[in-house]
């Protein structure tokens, strides 16, 4: 999308029975990307996945953590640039504004006394601002959850495997992991599925909080809720991904074809669940005009 939205105007006369919202950014800005669902609200056209507020709720990862923070939801300890925070672990640098790993690899964990300089040189050379948490040794873990008739159903756990990294050596899914094949990264992380089964009360907790999320957020369609689980056993959500991205060799895809539902399927249930959303909103806008 660019910063002219006239095309979305013309979709009303198309007559669509729902949009398929995709849009991650506008003229390459995750901030505006809001501003899509808001217009297609006031146009009253349907369409999938989150609704203007919930996308709006956390589009910036700072103000996520304050929300998770304040509902009582474990997240890592954050700052602007690292001070503040226990100057003995390690810290990781990410992005305030993006969601699909910009920049992110395993030069992101740096120690504290190092984190001031590294913030102001991502955030110049990406072009958006950077803070920094407390970086979790640990386990990883991303729960899909999808809009169903029955309510809202969390996919199988996946769990992120390092393979090959060495044990002092930090674990990130950065952004060569997920959208570059042909890199060591993307080849070494692997996805490993049966925490249900295998560590039971762990896989009740996680779900839990990611259920948590999902209502103090708003979310409906689809979303995922990222996790690290320290080597007490003590979880830590380190990030809320309302309209995850969809690609067929996607978390949420693998997710879905672990419940049995092939990648149609998947597709079907988010523009299904859009629909009765819509319906719902409708009825419930014709009984107050009733009243």
């Amino acid at each position: 999308m660019d910063l002219d939205l006239a095309l979305i105007e013309r979709l009303p006369s198309r007559r669509p029975l729902v949009i398929f919202n995709l849009v991650d950014a506008i003229d390459g800005d995750g901030r505006l990307a809001p501003s899509v669902p808001a217009r297609l609200d006031a146009l009253g056209a349907a369409y999938t996945g989150c609704s203007t507020s919930a996308l709006s709720a956390t589009l910036s990862k700072v103000e996520t953590k304050l929300e998770l923070a304040h509902a009582g939801l474990p997240t890592p300890e954050w700052s602007a640039d690292g001070t503040g925070l226990d100057p003995n672990v390690r810290l990781i640098v990410k992005p305030v504004w993006e969601h699909g790993s910009l920049g992110l690899d395993e030069t992101s964990v740096v120690y504290c006394a190092d984190a001031p300089r590294i913030v102001a040189a991502r955030t110049k050379h990406l072009k958006t601002e950077h803070f920094v948490e407390a970086y979790v040794e640990g386990r990883e873990f991303h729960l899909a959850l999808l809009d169903r008739m029955c309510g809202v159903e969390v996919l199988p756990i996946i769990e992120i495997l390092f393979e090959g990294v060495a044990t002092c050596e930090p674990k990130i899914y950065g952004y060569d992991g997920k959208w570059t094949p042909d890199s060591a990264a993307y080849i070494r992380t692997v996805r490993r599925f049966g925490l249900e089964q295998d560590e039971p009360e762990l896989a009740t907790i996680l779900k839990q909080f990611a259920l948590a999320c999902w209502t103090l957020f708003g979310f409906s369609g689809y979303a995922r809720v990222d996790f690290r689980v320290d080597p007490a056993g003590a979880p830590f959500i380190i990030d809320v991904n309302p309209n995850p991205y969809l690609s067929r060799d996607a978390e949420d895809a693998a997710a879905a074809a672990r419940a049995g539902f092939s990648y149609s399927d998947l597709i079907a249930s988010i523009v299904e669940s859009s629909l009765r959303l819509s319906q719902d909103s409708a009825e419930h806008a014709s009984r107050l005009r009733i009243a």
